[in-house]
């Protein structure tokens, strides 16, 4: 049983533009956003889809209802949301400028940015620092994280017939942590995929190989 599962990053947001951690928090998709989500919508537009999931972010689901709107197949799944694949939650951090919370996290390491932090140790680190250091503990840790994530790629496979094509709108950190998980070659620990690019997953209840990662060009495959 084999399922392929079409992850997009959600548009920008007013957040991302300001360069402001985003993750169980919202804000509206910019101009910018919108066009990603049409850009998405284009690029996928000839694919017949048995079902269509976002997060419950409003960024998430209106993406989701662009990329729908650009769709030309006959019949289109009605879009439904899946709280599992919701981003990373960042806690007491949310809505902080990000570049000021990684600083203040990776001081005492000796790292200044979200990148160094990715460079000398890891993306689940990073989790794991952030949770230690929020007064509350609502940062998720690296362990609640990936319990939440593995419950929904186990929904997707119970909930679906072998050789169903999803489409899920989905968010940065979570798109490259499955990538960097499962497929380290393709530097998702490093570079993060665009607001409206396609990440392809081919998930089985052994294991998900990552078909291509962060396609956003007119010229790639889809």
């Amino acid at each position: 049983m084999t399922l392929t599962v079409y992850m997009v990053r959600h548009g920008q947001t007013l957040l991302n533009s300001y360069n402001r951690l985003q993750g169980w928090c919202d804000s509206p998709l910019t101009p910018k956003g919108t066009n990603d989500a049409l850009s998405a919508g284009r690029h996928l537009k000839d694919l017949t889809f048995d079902a269509a999931y976002s997060s419950d972010t409003t960024r998430a689901i209106k993406t989701l209802r662009f990329i729908l709107k650009e769709n030309e197949a006959e019949n289109k799944p009605e879009p439904k949301t899946l709280t599992y694949f919701r981003e990373q939650s960042f806690g007491y951090f949310e809505g902080n400028d990000a570049s000021q919370t990684w600083l203040m996290a990776g001081a005492i390491h000796g790292c200044r940015t979200y990148n160094d932090l990715l460079e000398k140790y890891s993306l689940g680190y990073t989790r794991d620092l952030l949770h230690e250091l929020d007064p509350f503990k609502d940062a998720e840790s690296d362990a609640q994280y990936w319990q939440r994530l593995d419950a929904g790629f186990d929904y997707l496979l119970k909930k679906h017939q072998p050789d169903a094509k999803i489409l899920l709108v989905s968010h940065s950190i979570t798109i490259r942590s499955i990538v960097d998980r499962y497929d380290k070659t393709l530097g998702a620990d490093v570079l993060g995929p665009r607001n409206g690019s396609v990440t392809k997953l081919l998930v089985d209840p052994n294991n998900i190989q990552v078909a291509y990662y962060n396609h956003h060009l007119d010229n790639e495959k889809y």
